[in-house]
């Protein structure tokens, strides 16, 4: 459940009383970052045009490789969205996926199912020729840095998520990504403080390793490793963030800082942002407060790189209309580690994950959760 402004607009009833017409339509393709996540506002004909052209977009699965695609009329259901969030530091230093979320809508296209793949998860990276990889086993987050090489040049985001997308492919059994999207962090909180911050639960306190309480980063230790000197705290209930505490908050994955679960954690907390974020673009505030959307909006678009594979960003944003926070379920898929010997090695899924799985290829997933409760996240 969500807290404050955002925990209301799951109400269609009480999003758009009042709001004018061209924000009625206004709808959320979100995607983290973090994610998690970036996001983008939709309104009137000349809105969308406007904003169509802010958001970056690639060749992001190879397809113009593959010939030309035409343009589809119609987006229908089921589909899988995958967004990643990277974290560049140097136009030469080679991206790592820091956020690698999956986006499931049935085919009544009325609600969505939201899972992540932990960065650590211990998989087969395929070869990849046009990066000249041979393909190797390790962690899954460095298939986006061993795709976006580029013999000669700077590394190629766009590149990288191709790999990315084909290794989740061999993961997940998805046949196909019907859109993907790379959202830069940076940008990220951005659009946090566009909205002019988000009210989100959490579930528990957590302390920043790398920020102290005034935003600015923490000094290293001259006499070792890690960071010295006071933390930002992120108490326990409902708390409003704002774009630095946001990014933050949704970084920190360590027990020593409050988070018990690791990985696991972070990427639960990711989601449960995302979520709410969701809900704070929806909000009257936003979408009827034309200068605070033109603010989001333009944030959104310098945030994203986007591939909608023949369909533009505005076209899902239209088809997905119908999502709103209280039907995006969150799922967790339980994992522990792989060893060799005393070596840590990654992650790796439980048997039962196979499972979700296959009940998301089969649109069986609302039966699996009634039957496997254990796999559904929850805010609080």
């Amino acid at each position: 459940m969500l807290v404050g402004k955002a925990g209301k607009s799951g109400r269609k009833s009480s999003i758009w009383r009042g709001v004018p017409r061209w924000a009625r339509i206004c709808t959320v393709f979100g995607t983290v970052l973090t994610m998690l996540s970036g996001m983008v506002l939709v309104g009137t004909e000349v809105l969308m045009a406007r904003y169509e052209g802010a958001v970056g977009k690639a060749d992001l699965f190879g397809d113009q490789a593959a010939g030309a695609q035409p343009k589809k009329t119609d987006i229908k259901g089921p589909l899988n969205i995958l967004l990643v969030g990277i974290d560049p530091r140097t136009p030469t230093a080679a991206p790592l996926a820091d956020s690698i979320m999956v986006l499931h809508v049935p085919a009544s296209m009325d609600r969505a199912y939201l899972f992540s793949l932990p960065r650590d998860l211990y998989v087969d990276i395929p070869a990849f020729k046009k990066a000249d990889f041979p393909g190797k086993t390790t962690k899954i987050n460095a298939a986006m840095s061993f795709g976006s090489r580029v013999p000669g040049g700077n590394p190629d985001a766009a590149r990288g998520f191709e790999l990315l997308a084909t290794t989740a492919q061999n993961v997940t059994g998805i046949k196909r990504f019907d859109a993907g999207a790379i959202i830069n962090f940076t940008g990220f909180q951005k659009i946090v403080d566009a909205m002019g911050g988000v009210d989100m639960y959490v579930e528990r306190e957590v302390r920043s390793e790398h920020k102290q309480p005034d935003g600015r980063p923490r000094p290293g230790n001259p006499h070792g490793e890690g960071y010295i000197g006071p933390q930002a705290v992120y108490e326990k209930g409902n708390q409003h963030l704002s774009g630095w505490q946001a990014l933050d908050y949704v970084r920190q994955r360590y027990p020593k800082n409050g988070v018990p679960d690791s990985d696991y954690g972070r990427q639960r907390h990711q989601q449960q942002f995302v979520k709410a974020m969701v809900g704070q673009a929806f909000s009257a505030d936003v979408v009827s407060n034309p200068i605070k959307l033109d603010k989001v909006l333009r944030a959104a678009g310098q945030s994203l790189i986007f591939s909608g594979r023949g369909n533009s960003v505005i076209d899902f944003g239209l088809a997905l209309k119908n999502i709103r926070p209280n039907t995006i379920q969150m799922i967790k898929l339980p994992g522990d580690g792989v060893y060799d010997g005393k070596k840590y090695k990654g992650e790796q899924f439980k048997p039962g994950v196979s499972d979700f799985f296959t009940a998301l290829h089969n649109e069986q997933l609302d039966p699996f959760l009634l039957e496997h409760p254990e796999f559904q996240n929850k805010t609080k």
